[in-house]
C-alpha cells in the first residue's frame, strides 16, 4: 500500500486479517486525519470495520491500526499503551514519518 502525506510516499504492508481486508475495500481514501497526543494521528470512519483488536502492550512507529470498530490510527512514535487495538498494518521504512505528519491535522492518502 501506498501512504502519501504531502511530498512525502511511504509504503506499508497490510495484514492477512479480515480487518485490513475490509480497509482494503474503501482504497483509495483521502483522509484529514486528526491529531492526538503528539504521537498519533486519527481518523473516525462514518461506518464500521470488523475489529478483533487486543492489547499489544507496545505501539511501535509506522502502526496503522483500528481502535474500536471505527477509528483508522496512524501512529508516528513508539510507546507502551494499555489500550486494544486491531492491527492493519505497518510502515516499512518510518524513516521521516514523524516530519511529514507534523504537528496539527493533516491530510493523508491511502492507495494500493
Amino acid at each position: 500500500m501506498k501512504i502519501t502525506i504531502g511530498s512525502a510516499v511511504f509504503t506499508a504492508t497490510l495484514y492477512e486479517n479480515e480487518t485490513a481486508a475490509s480497509f482494503k475495500t474503501l482504497l483509495p481514501l483521502t483522509l484529514i486525519m486528526t491529531e492526538l497526543n503528539s504521537n498519533e494521528k486519527y481518523y473516525y470512519f462514518p461506518g464500521t470495520l470488523p475489529a478483533n483488536a487486543s492489547n499489544t502492550g507496545t505501539i511501535q512507529a509506522g502502526d496503522l491500526m483500528l481502535y474500536g470498530n471505527n477509528c483508522l490510527v496512524l501512529f508516528y512514535k513508539s510507546f507502551n499503551t494499555s489500550y486494544s487495538y486491531t492491527p492493519l498494518g505497518r510502515i516499512n521504512n518510518i524513516s521521516g514519518l514523524a516530519a511529514a505528519l507534523g504537528h496539527g491535522n493533516v491530510t493523508v492518502r491511502f492507495e494500493i
